[in-house]
């Protein structure tokens, strides 16, 4: 169980407790926290630029000769990611810095243009590839316009964080999620804990109305429920909610996506939405797999499934199964206003 120290704060206040200090706490309380790791360690010189103005460059088809405003300068940078654009704000390692694997940043000629620095990617800014957002995969990160240009880029990036690597027993099941760790430290701290209840429009129509729940083996499956929801404008999600699921390795998709994956890591309660439009049917089927019945899930592998496996249909055909994947054909890439979850 991967635990943010940023995140923790949310829940309980840790003013005074360093993360060696709570991890210490923590260990000695009966969890043991394995691995404590700093993702922005080794990286220093990263600062908020903003990208003045964007030309091609005149040798090189594939680099741009950006402008770029540190807040107490302006220099030139060659860059080649194919998404820089003027009035961007953007990570840049200035030069001397020190970005992912202790790589020191130059003053360069780039074809005969000099380039004072490095706009980022959050490759070289040391994240895991397989955690980084489709729209930032093959470029530069992008910060939100709010981001104030000049200052330490590490925080806006969730860089200044510490991650907690927890050994959870079968005992402590409690703690494989946020708010379950957030517990814990407040007993261990004798501090209260802080949670906020989420603001929820209730529409008048009932969710029946238009879905229908049955389960198969009630022994099985003591409940499931479902709720509708409209109206929905799917999109990215929020950059605090993206580099949060990144730090527990959760790749972004969207904020449908996003949100069903970020309360799984608060609460611990797994979650899954489906597009209302694309699911074929108004009843949800919860139960067991046929012996060697097949579906292909969300990451495109056809899986072989045995008569232990449960999953969440449409009545046909899966949906959903018990380790939470989701079936290719109308699974978690909502695409329309209405979705279900």
């Amino acid at each position: 169980m991967l635990v943010s120290y940023n995140w923790l704060q949310d829940y309980v206040d840790l003013d005074g407790i360093t993360p060696e200090d709570l991890a210490n706490k923590i260990t000695n309380a009966g969890i043991e926290v394995e691995h404590l790791n700093y993702p922005g360690e080794g990286l220093k010189g990263i600062v908020v630029g903003k990208v003045e103005s964007c030309t091609q460059h005149p040798e090189a088809e594939k680099l741009n000769l950006c402008q770029v405003n540190l807040g107490s300068e302006t220099v030139q940078i060659v860059c080649g990611a194919p998404n820089v654009a003027a009035g961007q704000k953007v990570p840049v390692a200035t030069v001397g810095a020190r970005i992912a694997g202790n790589v020191k940043i130059k003053r360069a000629k780039l074809r005969g243009e000099v380039s004072n620095g490095m706009i980022c990617s959050l490759d070289e800014l040391g994240f895991d590839h397989n955690y980084v957002p489709k729209e930032y995969a093959d470029g530069i990160y992008v910060f939100d316009d709010e981001v104030p240009v000049g200052t330490d880029a590490l925080p806006f990036l969730n860089l200044d964080d510490a991650l907690l690597e927890l050994d959870i027993l079968v005992n402590s099941a409690h703690c494989m999620n946020m708010i379950g760790v957030a517990y814990e430290v407040s007993a261990i701290l004798d501090r209260p804990i802080h949670l906020t209840k989420p603001q929820v429009e209730e529409a008048d129509q009932r969710a029946s109305e238009n879905i229908q729940v049955v389960i198969a083996d009630p022994k099985k499956v003591p409940y499931y429920g479902a709720r509708l929801l409209t109206g929905i404008n799917v999109k990215p999600s929020p950059r605090w909610m993206q580099l949060r699921l990144i730090a527990a390795g959760v790749r972004p998709i969207n904020n449908v996506v996003d949100i069903s994956n970020y309360v799984m890591l608060e609460y611990g309660q797994p979650l899954h939405t489906f597009d209302y439009d694309q699911f074929g049917s108004k009843r949800v089927l919860v139960r067991n797999a046929g012996e060697n019945e097949e579906i292909t899930t969300l990451d495109g592998q056809l899986r072989k499934l045995t008569n232990e496996d449960l999953l969440i249909t449409n009545g046909e055909k899966g949906g959903g199964g018990r380790r939470c994947h989701g079936r290719r054909k109308y699974g978690s890439i909502c695409s329309n206003k209405e979705c279900f979850a």
